[in-house]
């Protein structure tokens, strides 16, 4: 009985897995007629990978046949893999006598650093999985998640280490605490660590107004790392870029499928990681050969030009939907994935090839032991060609959201497609559609959550904290803007009793909780929310902000010299409003580091000077901005002969 189901099953489906794409499929033009036979799918044999050892044996591994090779390089500091691997094994001798064992979260609150891959590293030797939290977070939302989790341990440099003190956990600051564990043996811990167990948790921004941890078992772990080593040829020759922050999945697959493989990491600085042209030149200058870089940013970075000779092979993009193919001649191969923090980092992949522009590039085919559904609201497969949510199952799907059993019973399902006990089917929320190619068409969210800037956000859980300011009684979270680089939230609130608060004072009250990239660039006042039929915000009905509805920080003054009136239009453009007092603040606007480079490449093609990034941050008004270009201009005429002067007037 259960053989005739899948027969009929075989007829309709659009289930796909990465083991029946042939290699040369994943590298050449597909055909629009070509078509992935739904029976082929279903018999395929997955391809099978090691799970003898997991991550830190592999990397112990290279270590031992290379140990004087480069192992983690940022700036001026340097670690082979011997260092690499006898400081881990130190620290996770320490870590052990702390109590560490088989599944014991450690959490690591680190700066992007070689340091911080020591410290991933010592965890998973001692058993244990860790727990990446970004630096940057607010403390309070830092503390959550600390509270949440209940580290045995937690690592962290010396000022945070200080403020996340209280709790159950011990601490080990990890700048002033070196000597204890300096002092251990060198020699790796006799810790057994399997596919089954944990190896991390990262915490995601949350539906209920909490953000939720996802826990990823080594298993899954080793998946994508020997489908990545296979996928991008990755060998010890290779260098690999890590421009991710701790608390960012990317960072999974940016160390270890390149660590385990004797290639070496290059950490570049915060400054050159958001800026398109110094990026470009790193890569160069480095002789990077793979490079993972957020949708918004590869976008840019691609548009620049290159040489025609260099080491680097293959872009990966991921994190937003990507809008723009890769210009003709690009020395390298764009690669464009997908994949929620649920199902270890990549469920789909593809390269992005020319030929195709009438559409978005797509977002590829399952990677290995992946397969892919698309269901519709009764967990039927749609027919092909149309839209329906994207389940994902196979090796990668995590083993569930810590401490949260219900909200994993919801997301986590049986996978009545497989054969296999046991098997599970996360729900992503994502609509897409299949393509005559058997690759995947990415359409966007089921429901409200905001894919942007790389970041997956959870309306819901910004709006739960704007509900407890004492102003507001009732208010929605939005994006507004097309593109990921357009993309900006925008809080729509509805106030108690006449109360108007500066927007100065909401952006302040969400920091305490919320990291910079959840804090709303506008806040628009209504009488009321607008409904639907069914008492639903009807999200389509929400006005565009304008200059009576929206709330500042100081009244609106409009441009009053021709370099304001110029900074005006191009600050509208870049950050798609409709106008900009010339004293509101550029980053709480919702520029970021990214877009400032664009701007001051605009800056310099109006004015012909040039601003220095640091100049933004120091003066990021309209106002601010336009007394540096006037003094600038000034200088640069100063400095001309009387002939100079007369010809640039003439």
């Amino acid at each position: 009985m259960e053989k005739d189901r899948l027969k009929g099953v075989q007829k309709t489906t659009i289930a796909m897995t990465a083991s029946i794409i042939p290699s040369s499929i994943a590298e050449t033009s597909l055909p629009l007629g070509f078509d992935l036979h739904p029976k082929d799918a279903w018999n395929a044999t997955q391809p099978d990978y090691p799970r003898d050892r997991c991550v830190p044996q592999l990397v112990a591994a290279q270590a031992r046949e290379k140990p004087d090779s480069p192992a983690v390089s940022a700036g001026g500091q340097m670690l082979t893999y011997r260092q690499l691997d006898e400081q881990a094994n130190q620290l996770a001798h320490h870590l052990i006598a702390l109590g560490v064992k088989r599944e014991t979260i450690v959490g690591l609150c680190m700066d992007r650093s070689p340091e911080a891959v020591v410290c991933a590293l010592a965890v998973l030797k001692a058993g244990g999985a860790y727990l990446p939290l970004d630096p940057a977070y607010p403390v309070e939302r830092l503390a959550f998640m600390l509270n949440e989790a209940q580290p045995r341990v937690l690592i962290a440099q010396q000022i945070l280490a200080e403020q996340l003190s209280v709790g159950s956990w011990k601490v080990l600051d990890i700048d002033s605490d070196r000597s204890k564990f300096d002092c251990q043996s060198i020699a790796a811990p006799t810790v057994e660590v399997n596919p089954a167990q944990l190896a991390y948790v990262i915490y995601t921004s949350g539906s209920t107004g909490q953000p939720k941890g996802v826990e990823i078992t080594h298993n899954s772990l080793l998946n994508l790392v020997f489908w990545h080593r296979r996928e991008f040829e990755v060998t010890q020759r290779d260098k690999a870029s890590v421009l991710a922050s701790v608390g960012f999945d990317a960072a999974v697959w940016e160390i270890w499928p390149y660590l385990t493989a004797g290639a070496s990491l290059h950490l570049p600085s915060d400054e050159t990681r958001v800026s398109p042209a110094r990026l470009r030149d790193w890569l160069v200058t480095e002789e990077i050969s793979i490079s993972f870089l957020p949708t918004a940013l590869a976008e840019r970075v691609m548009t620049l030009e290159w040489p025609k000779q260099m080491a680097l092979r293959f872009l990966l993009t991921g994190a937003d939907t990507l809008y723009h193919y890769p210009p003709a001649g690009l020395p390298f191969q764009l690669v464009n994935n997908y994949g929620p923090t649920e199902c270890t980092v990549v469920a789909t992949s593809g390269r992005v090839l020319r030929g195709n522009e009438t559409n978005l590039p797509a977002i590829g085919y399952p990677i290995a032991n992946t397969t892919v559904y698309l269901l519709d609201e009764n967990l039927e497969q749609v027919p092909t060609g149309e839209s329906g949510e994207l389940y994902i199952g196979g090796a990668g799907v995590a083993r569930g959201y810590l401490n949260r059993p219900d909200l994993t019973a919801e997301k986590f399902i049986r996978d009545s497609f497989s054969l296999k006990p046991g098997a599970r089917l996360y729900r992503t929320g994502d609509l897409a559609s299949c393509l005559p190619n058997g690759q995947l068409a990415y359409l966007g969210r089921i429901d409200d959550q905001i894919k942007m800037l790389g970041y997956r956000i959870e309306p819901n859980e910004i709006v739960a904290v704007l509900d407890r300011h004492p102003s507001i009684q009732s208010c929605v979270v939005v994006a507004r803007g097309n593109s990921c680089e357009e993309k900006r939230l925008a809080a729509y609130l509805v106030m108690r009793n006449g109360t108007t608060p500066a927007a100065a004072e909401l952006r302040t009250f969400l920091q305490n909780e919320l990291p910079d990239y959840m804090v709303p660039s506008v806040f628009v006042r209504l009488e009321t929310l607008p409904l639907t039929y069914n008492g639903k915000v009807d999200r389509a009905a929400l006005p565009d902000p304008d200059p009576d509805n929206t709330l500042r920080d100081e009244p609106f003054t409009p441009p009053r010299t021709p370099i304001e009136e110029r900074l005006s239009k191009i600050l509208t453009t870049l950050l798609n409003l409709n106008e900009v007092s010339v004293n509101d603040n550029f980053f709480l606007l919702g520029g970021h580091s990214l877009l400032g480079t664009q701007l001051i490449a605009r800056i310099r093609g109006v004015f012909g000077v040039e601003l220095g990034l640091r100049k933004l941050f120091d003066a990021p008004t309209i106002e601010g901005l336009s007394a540096e270009i006037e003094r600038l201009i000034l200088a640069r005429v100063e400095s001309m002969s009387e002939d100079e002067v007369e010809r640039l007037l003439g």
